[in-house]
């Protein structure tokens, strides 16, 4: 029966109706806490990624350094050996052995390239100002006509490797 002082009691419509503003309410409660839980996953999602990103960046960067040590160490060990052919071919031996002499420059040069083909480039030092960290002054020598700390003899090559140095040359400067 209905009660005709309750008109939600009766009729179920009416009754829905006046419940409405409640559930309406718990469903953008719901709906905001799934929002803020939506912003924070996506927050943590983001900073995942960068860390990600930085990770892999930082993994790069070791694995090339790695490289570049070992390429360095390598490449550290053969400088004695290119010393070794210059000198070798700065050595006067006669038409006799021209053969043996043709044979060390073409391993020279062989070896030169491959030094070149993996970065190592040889430090120009001859006539140009000293710099100690490129050079190792080994001797200061007067010498008139030429400027206060110019390089005048190279007594052995310097070599660097990208832009590390692998061996300073060593050198004479001169004293004006």
């Amino acid at each position: 029966m209905a009660d005709m002082h309750n008109p939600t009691a009766a009729d179920p419509v009416v009754a829905d109706a006046a419940e409405a503003p409640e559930g309406a309410r718990r469903d953008e409660d719901a709906l905001a806490r799934l929002q803020k839980e939506r912003e924070e996953i996506y927050d943590r999602y983001l900073r995942l990624t960068a860390e990600f990103d930085n990770y892999r960046k930082r993994v790069e960067r070791d694995r090339r350094d790695a490289n570049d040590r070992a390429t360095a160490s390598s490449v550290e060990d053969l400088l004695p050996i290119v010393d070794d052919f210059e000198r070798a071919l700065k050595v006067d031996a006669g038409p006799a052995a021209q053969a043996y002499r043709d044979g060390l420059e073409l391993i020279y040069r062989r070896l030169l390239d491959l030094l070149s083909r993996r970065g190592v480039k040889p430090i120009e030092a001859l006539g140009t100002d000293f710099d100690p960290h490129l050079h190792e002054a080994v001797a200061y020598e007067p010498s008139p006509g030429r400027r206060d700390g110019e390089v005048i003899e190279e007594l052995s090559r310097g070599y660097r490797l990208g832009d590390r140095l692998l061996r300073p040359a060593t050198v004479k400067v001169a004293r004006a």
